[in-house]
């Protein structure tokens, strides 16, 4: 009853944009976790729609640069992956330098729930600890009740063709406006280079991870021409 008296007040007065970040917030009150990120499922990279702090969002960010973590896999299966130690042993090996990189930003554990039902998973909300341990089975239960929510009020707000904007969702557009560049710098890419999508993605990630950035800060620079991909002669 504690954890549904929290939401109800962390999501009370918030317009449609607000709340998944409320709700972020609202993860971190419930659950021994230092920070929260959500992220919708798309085609290429996750799209970030809310985190409780900026380590959050960088977090967020690492996992959709690299294509790899908890996030991405959870996505995949549509299933709970709770990383409890990126510190070493199977976590840390599955996903190397997501944990390299989620160590060195202070996180050492990650616990991903997909957003969605049985037939389709349409993102992740993710939790982040400073210190290794797991959940038990109370707090599985409070960080499932989390992401319940979330699914229910990405899925019921008013869709585009409700409110006259020819089938477009204008509630995620203040959102996912910054992942908007990620495509504009993939099709600059591939004018660029002459490569497919896929290609323009894949070097977008290796030229962002080997510069020590994130996708978007490199997508960025990409669509105000201050990067350029060029032909290998």
């Amino acid at each position: 009853m504690r954890a549904v008296d929290v939401i109800a007040e962390g999501v009370r007065g918030a317009v449609p944009v607000e709340i998944p970040g409320r709700l972020c917030t609202v993860a971190v009150e419930l659950l021994p976790v230092i920070g929260a990120s959500v992220s919708l499922r798309s085609d290429g990279m996750p799209v970030q729609l809310g985190a409780s702090s900026d380590q959050a969002s960088h977090l967020s960010e690492v996992q959709a640069t690299l294509g790899e973590g908890p996030c991405t896999y959870a996505a995949e299966i549509g299933a709970p992956v709770l990383a409890s130690d990126l510190t070493s042993g199977r976590d840390a090996r599955r996903w190397p330098v997501f944990a390299q990189q989620a160590t060195a930003a202070g996180v050492q554990a990650v616990y991903s729930l997909p957003l969605g039902n049985d037939a389709v998973c349409v993102g992740t909300i993710d939790l982040y600890r400073r210190a290794p341990g797991g959940l038990t089975a109370e707090e599985v239960r409070t960080a499932q009740l989390v992401a319940d929510v979330m699914t229910a009020a990405l899925m019921a707000l008013p869709r585009g063709e409700e409110n006259g904007y020819g089938g477009e969702e204008p509630w995620l557009s203040g959102l996912a406006t910054d992942h908007d560049e990620i495509y504009q710098a993939i099709g600059m890419i591939m004018v660029q280079l002459g490569v497919a999508s896929d290609e323009a993605l894949a070097r977008l990630r290796a030229h962002a991870f080997a510069n020590n950035r994130t996708a978007l800060e490199l997508a960025h620079d990409v669509v105000s021409h201050k990067e350029r991909f060029d032909r290998e002669p």
